[in-house]
């Protein structure tokens, strides 16, 4: 290139050419041949703004948006590809078709740029908003849990489904119309009925073994086992009826039976007993019933104490018939009462067990008799009727889930005071 214009160099040669074309070596109008560099510069411009990733006319934000909640009035719809698009032919002024999904990204994206989304659920269109001329108040919905986003590539995890609540399985049939146990209690099950046991008859044994003895000594020396045997009856039936603890009550209890024993060693007690333990017994109910209405408790509660304590104190002055009733039928109704307990103890079905014992009851009175020197028959029927009271007296203290206590008293004692009434009538009849 000199000043300009082009040399052709192989201008001697130009005749070898068949003259269809002509080349001068000269430019068109108005090109002169110089390189002008404005147009790199006008290229390049328009390039760098056509593929800039940073632009902000080409910054398109996605976010992800539940397909059952409304838009947002805010934001508007974020542009979709069509298919078989690329990314750098999309424009802000160009709409897309709507329904389209988006075409997998290939290769690396560009640096600075955001990464590739994950692939979205087209299987609803999402609703496309709707140009309003003013705007109006959009349903706020209701709050619940917000999906968050998760990295690209990693699955969210399922929410667990809620549990079913499980049925509450109702009452049986059984357990209608039975009262719940209160509670902190301890749920009892099997037979309320329950035997004092050997321990209890052994006792038992003993208490007649000590009133047989000493019945024939004379009424003062029956009267101090007679004491041990009206404590034991009142602490006992008290216990059994669930009054515990009732100290006023079994202490009253106990005293009527001090009195009616008093009462019958001061007078003529074979002649007037039935006078002096009515007249005892009478005294200190009547004493009881003051008692008991200063007592603040419920009505209910009253009655129940009053009643309980009617009883202890007629049992009580029951026992102090022994007194006046013949020594022989003492020591014969006492000795019977006593094996007719240890047979009831003896492991048995129950209506051969109340037999056996009634049994051994006739058979100890008839050996006791003997050594006494009483009618064989009449020694059968003392003790046979002796056996019959004491076998009551250890169903009573059977009762209602008797605790260790009401056995160890009730159920060595009722054998005995109950027979009482049994001995005085037998004695005064046969002997």
């Amino acid at each position: 290139m000199n000043d300009g214009r082009h040399e052709e160099p192989y201008g001697a040669h130009r005749g070898a050419y068949d003259g269809s074309y002509a080349y001068d070596g000269s430019y068109p109008a108005g090109q002169d041949g110089t390189y002008d560099a404005s147009y790199d510069a006008v290229y390049d411009a328009a390039y760098n703004a056509s593929y800039d990733p940073v632009s902000p006319a080409y910054d398109v934000t996605y976010e992800v948006t539940r397909a059952d909640a409304p838009p947002p009035p805010h934001l508007p719809q974020p542009p979709q590809l069509s298919q078989g698009a690329s990314w750098d032919g999309v424009l802000p002024h160009e709409a897309p078709p709507a329904h389209q999904p988006l075409p997998e990204p290939t290769g690396s994206p560009w640096p600075g740029a955001p990464g590739p989304l994950p692939p979205e659920d087209r299987s609803e269109p999402l609703p496309m908003p709707q140009p309003q001329a003013q705007p109006q108040p959009q349903p706020q919905p209701q709050p619940g849990p917000q999906p968050q986003p998760q990295p690209y590539g990693v699955q969210a995890p399922a929410p667990a489904p809620a549990p079913a609540p499980q049925p509450q399985p109702g009452p049986g049939p059984e357990a209608v119309g039975v009262p719940s146990a209160p509670s902190g209690a301890r749920q009892r099950t099997g037979s309320p009925i329950i035997a004092p046991g050997f321990q209890p008859a052994a006792v038992t044994t003993v208490l007649a073994a000590l009133l047989a003895v000493t019945a024939p000594l004379g009424q003062g020396a029956l009267a101090g086992a007679l004491v041990l045997l009206q404590a034991l009856t009142a602490a006992g039936w008290y216990r059994l009826n669930g009054m515990w603890p009732a100290r006023q009550g079994i202490a009253l209890a106990f005293v009527a039976g001090l009195s009616a024993d008093a009462g019958l060693l001061l007078t003529d007690g074979s002649a007037n007993a039935p006078t002096v333990l009515l007249g005892a017994a009478g005294v200190w109910c009547v004493l009881s019933l003051v008692l008991q209405l200063r007592n603040n408790s419920s009505p209910d509660e009253r009655l129940y104490a009053l009643t309980a304590g009617f009883a202890a104190i007629g049992l009580t002055v029951l026992a102090a018939g022994l007194l006046p009733t013949e020594p022989d039928a003492v020591t014969v109704g006492a000795a019977a009462v006593a094996v007719g307990t240890l047979a009831r103890v003896v492991p048995l079905p129950g209506p051969v067990s109340v037999l056996f014992a009634l049994a051994a009851a006739a058979g100890a009175g008839a050996a006791t008799g003997q050594l006494t020197g009483v009618d064989t028959v009449t020694g059968v029927l003392t003790g046979l009727g002796a056996g019959v009271c004491a076998l009551l007296g250890l169903r009573v203290a059977s009762y209602d889930w008797p605790s260790r206590f009401v056995h160890m008293t009730a159920g060595v004692a009722l054998p005995l005071t109950l027979a009482t009434p049994a001995l005085y009538l037998l004695g005064r009849t046969l002997l």
